[in-house]
């Protein structure tokens, strides 16, 4: 496989059909294009915390989203969704957009991320197991997919109750 130099950034206004798009081929249905759609009109939006992943020729491959949640009180971040173009798929492209928006998030001043997925991949990024802070769910999910980090050992998780925004419907 022939490797690839990502570049990164925050989504621009002309992104959006595209973002969509790929959530599109990423995944099975249109409920996590939706759930964008719906974050992106909804107050738990934060700009510059939508981030794609272009190839060289400036094609959008991947987008990573992080939107307002609480744990418990507390302000948190939450990752996604997380979309790669299916043909781009096991290329980096991925990683490197998490990475920068978790980068992004940091120098906004944010502390924590929460990420419900696959407890194999997401570890690379530092999550840890979320039950293990304390952290859980009103639903029902398999424990080590529940996943959180914070980016300043002075500021530790904290324990409670992970509230979503409004368009999860969690």
């Amino acid at each position: 496989m022939r490797t690839h130099s990502w570049i990164t950034r925050a989504e621009t206004g002309a992104d959006i059909p595209t973002i969509r798009e790929i959530n599109l081929a990423a995944f099975d249905g249109s409920g996590e294009a939706d759930l964008v759609d719906a974050l992106r009109a909804d107050p738990c939006w934060i700009d510059g915390l939508s981030l794609v992943a272009t190839d060289e020729g400036g094609t959008l491959v991947g987008h990573a989203l992080l939107t307002r949640c609480h744990i418990g009180d507390i302000p948190a971040l939450c990752l996604a969704p997380v979309a790669v173009r299916p043909e781009y798929q096991r290329s980096g492209a991925g990683s490197a957009v998490i990475r920068a928006a978790l980068e992004a998030a940091e120098e906004m001043g944010e502390y924590y991320v929460i990420v419900l997925g696959h407890p194999t991949y997401y570890p690379r990024f530092g999550f840890t197991r979320a039950s293990a802070h304390g952290i859980g769910l009103t639903v029902d999910v398999p424990d080590e997919a529940l996943m959180a980090i914070t980016f300043d050992e002075a500021h530790p998780l904290p324990g409670g109750t992970v509230r979503y925004a409004a368009p999860f419907g969690i």
